[in-house]
């Protein structure tokens, strides 16, 4: 597929800007920016760094600002927003954007035709800068101008005294560690000249910080700039590192990179299910953990799931519900074993982590969902890889674990009720997906039994006991098997919205139903263990179909609602009121085909093939070659939220690859 921009787009800065970039380094960290490279973000970064993979995530470089001079005429190629003013208006030397599969600019100036291409080095802390001059009448100077950040990706960096300025420079190698306890920074400009001349930039503005409510100006440092003598046909490989790079080659590690995605993609025939295997493999990460065993201090490498670029780290949940599409879909079988081997350590009271905080930070537990997705992880595991061994042997032993807790009750009044239902929740806490919270204010509370909590337990309850069953304890498996079976009948008596025709979203805490109109239904009939069938289920498929469906996800909320709120936009405050209040989710796109699959069968698959082609133009926007988070809930649907999710690109990969829509 073409992810592609023309030069109208990218000399137009307000379109432009709107088109993002990303490549990631398998360890969390990334380099990314608008297609223009103006920083729109205070996420932007040539050089984002993981110091503890995949967290502590900080910006080193900003922008690596390129200047053409010939016969001592200077082109500027850098764009930079200052708010009342753009300077440089480099894009407007831009001829094209294409991301095949790494991101390439084509540059046209003075008779000049250079193309630079951008990735990372797998596993390292390192950008890698590749241009090639395609046309020059005659030789000519670029000047290169590094411009450094060295702060946390969250924060934003200000004018200081405290820069160390002292840098070495030497065949080609730029060393400097901007201050105490910051990583090294190096940057190998080969055949390079530097001539050093430390001073601030002041006043960056990011547009998007801005329209967030949120600080947006920042000013970045410069030690020096470099020059570089070039001319037809010549090439030149930067490397951006926090490791020494003398011994390494930028086209060397270029290399390795082209056959990395290339045997990513072997086999691939279809160019959306090429993209989206790309796409995946940004998400899937090295988790590094202190291992104490004998009281030695080892460094053990996991693997986790980035839930989305730039902000999130590794969530339990998110995790979970992507495994299927980012690992097994993809074939990489290797990857999702270590993940739910991993994740099964981390169970504490019969629950998994929502999330891996930052900065050692211990693992939070408050979440209801993110264990019960772990039994559909396992599921798929299990039917893609006949892998029994492993799952009786490791898994199992922590699946009855789990179960137990939820019977005997676990934290935040999680319990199985006297009616076999699952209930969740205390005031103040926000357990589900849903879980946008302002203060104490939980703004989705659905505290009681929700309906999908109700659908994913009697799903872990039917893979526990087909667990059981293939581990040869017959016994156990049939007293599960009555535990599903009076959940199913509860739930068929209580969730039921014989007025509205479809499910109610929650049984609250007193046991007064909910018939707010949203997505969350569609988990009774698209999981393994469908909890409602034939005429109820059609009817609930029709409803969201009417209501809740667009081209790009669905709706958190009919906007027959009057709480709907149809644009996510503003301050913190704005935002997390609307996050699951009409705002459209790219993710529910999956359970959605797949419901309608279970449903319809074989007669829907030219249906579910037009959802996904409905849906397929944006990934030439936003973050091109992923898929955003979210989306307003009115049209035109613009993109917001993370600019690339894991559980968006994994659901779409997943359906498309189990029901072989494009074979």
């Amino acid at each position: 597929m073409q992810l592609r921009k023309n030069k109208s787009v990218l000399q137009d800065f307000n379109e432009a800007t709107r088109h993002e970039w990303l490549e990631t380094n398998g360890l969390g960290g990334w380099s990314g920016s608008s297609i223009i490279g103006c920083n729109t973000r205070r996420y932007h970064g040539l050089l984002v760094a993981a110091i503890k993979p995949p967290a502590e995530r900080m910006v080193m470089v900003s922008k690596l600002d390129e200047t053409i001079i010939i016969n001592n005429e200077r082109f500027e190629l850098g764009t930079n927003d200052y708010g009342d003013n753009i300077q440089p208006n480099g894009n407007q030397y831009l001829f094209s954007f294409i991301k095949n599969p790494f991101p390439e600019w084509i540059f046209e100036v003075k008779g000049i035709r250079i193309k630079k291409t951008i990735t990372m080095a797998h596993d390292e802390n390192t950008t890698l800068i590749i241009y090639h001059v395609v046309k020059a009448d005659a030789g000519f100077t670029m000047e290169l101008l590094p411009l450094i950040a060295a702060r946390g990706y969250c924060s934003l960096q200000h004018a200081y005294n405290n820069i160390f300025w002292d840098v070495q420079f030497e065949e080609g190698i730029f060393h400097n560690q901007p201050y105490d306890g910051a990583l090294d920074i190096f940057i190998s400009i080969p055949g390079s000249s530097y001539a050093h001349n430390p001073r601030w930039f002041y006043k960056f503005n990011y547009q998007q910080e801005k329209y967030r409510g949120l600080d947006f100006e920042e000013d970045l440092f410069n030690h020096g700039i470099f020059n570089v003598e070039l001319k037809e046909g010549d090439t030149l490989g930067i490397i951006l590192s926090t490791e020494n790079p003398k011994y390494k080659d930028a086209y060397s590690l270029f290399d390795s990179e082209v056959k990395r995605k290339e045997l990513l993609t072997m086999g691939i025939v279809n160019p959306l299910l090429q993209q989206l295997t790309l796409a995946a493999d940004q998400f899937i990460v090295k988790r590094v953990v202190t291992d104490n065993t004998n009281g030695i201090n080892t460094q053990k490498s996991l693997k986790t799931v980035i839930a989305g670029y730039h902000w999130f780290t590794d969530w339990g949940r998110d995790t979970m519900i992507s495994l299927p599409g980012l690992c097994l879909s993809t074939g990489r079988y290797e990857d999702a074993k270590k993940i739910i081997a991993a994740f099964a350590k981390a169970v504490s009271m019969g629950m998994l982590p929502n999330r891996f905080p930052d900065n050692n930070e211990p693992p939070e537990y408050n979440n209801v969902d993110g264990t019960l997705w772990y039994f559909i992880a396992i599921y798929k595991y299990l039917q893609a890889t006949g892998d029994e061994g492993f799952i009786l042997k490791e898994i199992l032993p922590v699946a009855k674990e789990i179960i137990d807790w939820h019977f005997r009750g676990t934290r935040y009044n999680i319990h199985v009720d006297t009616d076999g239902l699952l209930f969740a929740g205390e005031k103040g806490q926000q357990l589900t997906w849903m879980d946008a919270r302002i203060g104490n204010w939980v703004v989705t509370p659905r505290m009681g039994k929700p309906v999908e909590i109700q659908a994913l337990w009697y799903n872990a309850l039917k893979i526990f006991e087909q667990l059981l069953l293939m581990n040869g304890q017959e016994p156990d498996a049939d007293l599960v098997s009555l535990s599903a079976a009076k959940a199913k009948q509860s739930f068929k008596e209580k969730f039921w919205d014989a007025v509205d025709n479809y499910l109610y979203d929650v049984i609250d805490e007193h046991g007064v139903p909910d018939s707010s109109m949203r997505p969350n239904q569609l988990f009774a009939i698209s999981l393994p263990y469908a909890i409602v069938e034939g005429d109820h289920a059609l009817a609930v498929l029709k409803t969201v179909e009417q209501k809740l469906y667009t081209v790009v996800g669905l709706r958190s909320l009919s906007p027959d609602d009057p709480r709907y709120i149809g644009t996510y936009s503003g301050d913190a405050f704005k935002r997390d009121s609307s996050y699951h209040e009409g705002t459209v989710w790219s993710w529910l796109l999956g359970p959605y085909v797949e419901a309608w699959m279970s449903v319809k069968g074989e007669m829907f698959k030219n249906n579910a093939l037009k959802i996904i082609e409905a849906f397929e133009y944006h990934l030439n926007e936003a973050c091109m070659g992923s898929v955003s988070e979210i989306f307003d809930g009115d049209e035109p649907h613009t993109p917001r939220g993370c600019v690339a999710q894991a559980w968006g690109v994994a659901e779409l990969l997943r359906v498309i690859q189990e029901y072989k829509l494009y074979s």
